[in-house]
C-alpha cells in the first residue's frame, strides 16, 4: 500500500468487476469496496444494527442487503434505506490513478 495526502492504494483497475464487492481492511478499518457500473463506492463494512460484515451480503446495483437482518444501506452514499438499521455507515473517496485504486481513510475534517 502507498500513502499520499490520506489515500492509501488498496488494488488494481480491472481487479473488482462490475456488481461485485469486497471486505478489504486499511489502516484497522474493515471497508467494504464495491464496483456499481463501473464506479467504485467505498463504506464501512460493518452494519451498523448488529456489526454484521456487509461483505457477505447481497449487491445489488447501489443496494447492499446485510445478510444478518436484512438491512439495506447504499454503498455509494451510506444511507440506510431499510431497518431495522437506522444508522448511515461512514463513506470514503475513491479515486483511480492509472491502474491504481486509491481510498482516502482519513478522520473527516482532519488533513
Amino acid at each position: 500500500m502507498t500513502q499520499g495526502q490520506g489515500f492509501v492504494e488498496v488494488g488494481k483497475a480491472g481487479e473488482l468487476r462490475r456488481g461485485a464487492m469486497k471486505r478489504i481492511e486499511v489502516r484497522g478499518r474493515r471497508i467494504l469496496l464495491a464496483n456499481v457500473d463501473g464506479r467504485l463506492c467505498a463504506v464501512d463494512d460493518t452494519c451498523t444494527h448488529e456489526e454484521a460484515s456487509l461483505s457477505t451480503g447481497v449487491l445489488k446495483g447501489e443496494l447492499v442487503k446485510c445478510p444478518l437482518h436484512g438491512s439495506r444501506f447504499n454503498v455509494c452514499t451510506g444511507e440506510a434505506l431499510e431497518e431495522p438499521a437506522q444508522e448511515s455507515l461512514r463513506t470514503y473517496p475513491v479515486r483511480v490513478e492509472g491502474e491504481r485504486v486509491l481510498i482516502d481513510v482519513r478522520e473527516p475534517g482532519k488533513p
